[in-house]
């Protein structure tokens, strides 16, 4: 195997549609030639939530040109990459479906390997590719999709001690902002309110603080938002501030609860790890003020936190690039050409399925 290899990613699991290429040294460091991404906000914000045949159709028309695009920035050719890899799941089916049937026809053509890249493991391993970071540590993901605390061991193994078992916490955002009438998407709309607003007008619900259980639910969080403004009707624009500041510093304190009792675990279970760290990801690592909670709690047990850049908290491809060089680099071997796309791909395939775990999409 050369010591310099090189992968084409693709990611097409919900509204953006990206490409990238990413190299890996003999080091074990990333290094991003290119990352290409189109999003859809345009195509969706009318209908406050992704449409998933709009997303699918809008990935068919813009995929080949964003891969060509990529590779010009990277300033190399198919033939010149090592592997292919793309999203194979969780997601928007029709949208996965784009993307792996691109990555397989390109596998074919250039004769390269195929890597059916799960997209939650491109958001665990981005910490290694941005910061270097050694196993093991704790990923927080929170987005429009998934709200989990997960171990990562090791390329390929995961644990996860903590999820939704209602709403993920991104669509809490996004339906606490159409609520209030704030655009999509809600989480930026919720933070820009908040930052007007009083967080203890309101006395909203923390759940499950104080739980042993490391799981985390939103849907009553959201409920008491709506209670909140139906009780002072109609609302100003002070009052729709004061909600999103209390529903944030809400989702703060939960936050300060669930994944503190994380760290301690991790601590129990790891006294060797010289410098724990926890890693953020997903769209709303975005939040500044969610950012700022997790940032004091790291340094109150003593762990590093690490937010990757929020281009690549977002859904993109140089993290799913990235996952398929380091199983590359591992041994593991590629995926057949008939390997299919799975809208339900649990990182740590041994946790229990928990109804309603967090979705995405168009509905309130």
């Amino acid at each position: 195997m050369r010591s310099n290899l090189v992968i084409l990613g693709i990611e097409t699991s919900c509204d953006e549609t990206a490409a990238s290429v990413v190299a890996r040294d003999a080091e074990g460091r990333g290094t991003i030639l290119s990352n290409v991404v189109l999003s859809q906000l345009e195509e969706h914000s009318a209908y406050g939530g992704v449409v998933p045949e709009i997303a699918a159709r809008a990935h068919v028309e813009a995929l080949d040109t964003l891969i060509e695009q990529a590779l010009v920035e990277a300033d190399c050719r198919l033939k010149d990459v090592d592997a292919i890899a793309a999203t194979s799941g969780p997601g928007l089916i029709g949208g996965l479906i784009v993307g792996l049937m691109t990555g397989k026809a390109l596998a074919l053509a250039s004769g390269k390997p195929l890597y059916a890249i799960n997209h939650l493991e491109g958001h665990a391993l981005t910490a290694r590719l941005t910061d270097g970071l050694g196993f093991p540590y704790l990923m927080l993901l929170v987005s429009g999709g998934h709200t989990q605390l997960v171990l990562v061991r090791g390329v390929g193994d995961y644990e996860r001690w903590g999820t939704t078992i209602d709403d993920a916490l991104g669509e809490a955002f996004d339906k606490t902002a159409k609520l209030l009438g704030l655009p999509y998407p809600g989480g930026p709309a919720v933070e820009k309110a908040a930052a007007k607003g009083n967080p203890g007008r309101f006395n909203l619900p923390r759940p499950l603080v104080g739980e042993t259980r490391l799981d985390f639910s939103f849907s009553g969080l959201k409920t008491a938002v709506r209670q909140a403004a139906t009780a002072i009707a109609p609302l100003g624009e002070q009052d729709v501030a004061d909600i999103c500041a209390s529903f944030q510093h809400a989702v703060s304190r939960t936050l300060n609860d669930r994944i503190g009792r994380g760290l301690q675990r991790f601590r129990a279970l790891f006294p060797e790890v010289s410098d724990p760290a926890l890693v953020v990801a997903g769209g709303v690592a975005a939040n500044k003020a969610l950012r700022g909670t997790l940032d004091v709690l790291c340094t109150r047990h003593g762990f590093r936190f690490v937010a990757p850049p929020h281009v690549l908290c977002t859904d993109n491809a140089a993290m799913i690039a990235w996952a398929g060089l380091e199983r590359l680099a591992v041994g593991m071997e590629p995926d057949a050409l008939d390997v299919q796309p799975r809208s339900r791909w649990p990182l740590d395939s041994k946790a229990e399925t928990l109804v309603g775990h967090g979705r995405r999409g168009a509905k309130a």
